[in-house]
């Protein structure tokens, strides 16, 4: 007799493979499954065994994993039974596959695995399956995965923004992400970028965890600083450098385009040099180094503003706030010189938000890792042709970016 069996490919508890079809030249094969009457069958709500077989000889149909290149699938037979625990007739449990789903587990699985590294759409070419199945079992696992909030151990966090959408004018779809900022970990992603957005991530949070934040780094937008004054009134408010600095790139800007108008010799000059006053020194070009000394050496009042961009930067370079203090002083009163409504608004801001600028003195954090964050996140984004479901997208964040090991903040 053959000792040849296909019911080792078939691991399922509590069942047992009776025969099998192979169809179109070996491309697909359907497993026939029954339960096997040895064990008691389960109730599918409360997985306790049922009282009775309420009824028998229902079936379904389900894909599994290929056998070599051929698709495998299931017929499934499996009964209805009387749950004395649940007062009512279920479905019997079957421990290889959900309820609803037209997948074994592990068929799912290996979906997920591959959607880790591969958009939706690839994988359900490659495995022959709807695009909404598979973006359904990918779902099942990151939910058990990342589905809650893990508010252990943060202590210094990041707070940015991403578009999911915009127009030109800055209106659009955003998500609010908060990143624990000493394992770069996405510890929260909410839908817009309001004060009652990132109030959602403050109120999950029990009391003493809120009091165990010592800083958040962020841009000088008022509604993420009023969420942290409002829940964590003794976290230090750090503002990122780079946001600062992008800020002034608008002065520059609007002074240039002022000059532009004003200065009708120098206009052949200044014609289309916004990125030569936006770009950094080290990334110029010889052509486009020699245009800007040009360009400096014809408008004193350009030179100022561009001048001045290198000393605001070396504000952030100070580890002693006192010292941060007299620079950020100084550097206004040299400002205050350049005769414009727009750097007039810039100072009047940097005096507003002083305390977040020198707080980085002594918490040396900031944004930027959000903003290559926010680049691999918009790949993600790519992939998919765009999230029409933010929480699922927001679940692919988290799974790419779960976070290294702890290491020690030294101020």
């Amino acid at each position: 007799m053959s000792s040849l069996s296909i019911a080792h490919y078939f691991p399922f508890p509590r069942v047992k493979v009776v025969r099998q079809t192979v169809h179109d030249n070996a491309q697909s094969a359907m497993v026939y499954v029954e339960p096997d009457r040895r064990y008691r069958p389960l109730c599918h709500a409360c997985q306790r065994p049922a009282a009775t077989v309420h009824s028998d000889g229902h079936r379904r149909i389900l894909r599994d994993l290929n056998l070599a290149s051929a698709e495998s699938w299931l017929q499934v037979r499996y009964r209805r039974v009387w749950c004395d625990h649940c007062q009512g007739a279920r479905v019997e449990h079957l421990e290889f596959c959900q309820a609803g789903r037209r997948i074994t587990d592990r068929l799912a699985r290996y979906a997920h695995q591959l959607c880790k590294d591969l958009p939706v759409k690839v994988v359900a070419e490659h495995l022959g399956l709807d695009i909404k199945t598979v973006r359904k079992a990918d779902r099942a696992f990151l939910e058990a995965q990342f589905g809650q909030v893990d508010y252990r151990d943060l202590q210094y966090l990041a707070v940015d923004e991403i578009a999911l959408w915009k127009n030109r004018h800055g209106a659009g779809r955003y998500l609010t992400v908060v990143l624990d900022y000493l394992t770069g970990r996405i510890v929260w992603m909410g839908e817009g970028h309001r004060t009652e957005t990132l109030n959602e991530f403050f109120e999950g949070m029990a009391p003493l965890q809120r009091l165990l934040i010592e800083a958040v780094a962020m841009d000088m937008w008022p509604p993420f600083i009023k969420s942290v004054q409002d829940y964590c009134p003794y976290a230090a408010i750090v503002f990122d450098f780079f946001h600062v600095v992008q800020s002034y790139g608008e002065v520059i800007d609007s002074v240039r385009r002022s000059e532009y108008r004003r200065a009708i010799e120098q206009r052949p000059i200044l014609k289309g040099s916004r990125y030569l006053l936006l770009k950094n020194a080290d990334r110029l070009t010889e052509n486009q180094q020699a245009r800007l000394t040009e360009l400096l050496e014809v408008n004193a009042k350009l030179n100022a503003v561009y001048v001045l961009r290198d000393q605001l930067k070396e504000i952030y370079r100070y580890g002693d706030r006192e010292r941060a203090k007299r620079a950020l002083e100084g550097w206004c009163r040299m400002a205050g010189e350049v005769d414009h409504p727009r750097m007039t608004r810039f100072i009047k801001m940097l005096r507003m938000h002083e305390y977040g600028i020198l707080n980085h003195c002594e918490y040396p954090i900031s944004t930027s890792v959000l903003e290559g964050i926010n680049s691999q996140l918009k790949r993600i984004k790519r992939n998919a042709h765009g999230f029409h479901d933010p929480e699922y997208f927001t679940l692919k964040a988290k799974q790419a970016f779960p976070g290294r090991q702890r290491t020690t903040f030294i101020g």
